[in-house]
C-alpha cells in the first residue's frame, strides 16, 4: 500500500511541473494563475518640436528719442531775433514815409517851409534821398533836436529852434541831412529830430 501510495504522489508532482512549466513557456506568472498577459508598454512620448522663436524685428524696436526733444523740466530755447528787413532787388529798402531830406528852405506863402527829399535806407542802413524836391510846411514852435554836424561832433539830440534851423541852411545850404518828421493835423511839422550820421 506504501509503494501504490508513492507512486500516486510521484505522479501527481510530475503533472504539477508540467503544469508549471507550461504557465513558464506562456509568460504566466506560476505564482498568480489567473494573471492575464500584460498588454504591450507605450512607447515613451516624444518630445514635442520646439517652435523656432522668430528674431526680433527691426521695425518693432523702441523709437529713439528725438534730438529736439526737450528734456524734462527745462523750458525750450527763446526764439532768436526777427529777421532784419530784407532788400529790394536794387540794393535798397522800402521808402521810408517819416524820413527826409532836408536841403533847403522857403518863406514863401507867409510860412517857412523846408525843401525837403523823401528817399529810402539803403543797405547796410544810411538814408538815401531820392525822388523829387517838395515842401513841407514847419511850425515856428516846431521841437526840433540836432547833432552834427548842425551841432558839434559831442552834442547829440540837443534841442533847437525853427529859428536855428533856417540859419543854418542859410549857410550850409543842399547838405540833405536826414530827419524823422511828424506832421500836425494841419499837414504842419511839429516835430523833427536830425538822425546822426558818422
Amino acid at each position: 500500500m506504501r509503494a501504490v501510495r508513492g507512486q500516486a504522489a510521484m505522479a501527481v508532482l510530475a503533472v504539477c511541473g508540467v503544469l508549471a512549466l507550461t504557465a513558464c513557456q506562456n509568460g504566466e506568472d506560476p505564482a498568480a494563475p489567473d494573471a492575464k498577459p500584460s498588454a504591450a508598454a507605450p512607447p515613451p512620448p516624444t518630445a514635442a518640436p520646439t517652435a523656432a522663436v522668430p528674431a526680433p524685428s527691426k521695425t518693432g524696436a523702441a523709437p529713439k528719442p528725438s534730438a529736439t526733444a526737450t528734456p524734462a523740466g527745462k523750458n525750450p530755447p527763446a526764439p532768436g531775433p526777427p529777421p532784419a528787413p530784407t532788400c529790394g532787388a536794387d540794393g535798397r529798402m522800402p521808402v521810408s514815409p517819416d524820413t527826409i531830406a532836408v536841403h533847403r528852405y522857403t518863406p514863401e506863402g507867409g510860412m517857412t517851409s523846408l525843401v525837403v527829399q523823401h528817399g529810402t535806407y539803403g543797405c547796410p542802413g544810411r538814408f538815401e534821398p531820392a525822388g523829387p524836391w517838395t515842401y513841407i510846411p514847419i511850425a515856428e514852435t516846431a521841437k526840433i533836436t540836432a547833432t552834427a554836424p548842425i551841432l558839434p561832433s559831442t552834442v547829440t539830440g540837443k534841442p533847437i529852434s525853427t529859428d536855428e534851423l533856417t540859419s543854418w541852411l542859410d549857410t550850409h545850404p543842399d547838405k540833405g541831412l536826414p530827419f524823422r518828421y511828424h506832421l500836425n493835423a494841419a499837414g504842419v511839422i511839429d516835430t523833427l529830430d536830425e538822425i546822426y550820421v558818422t
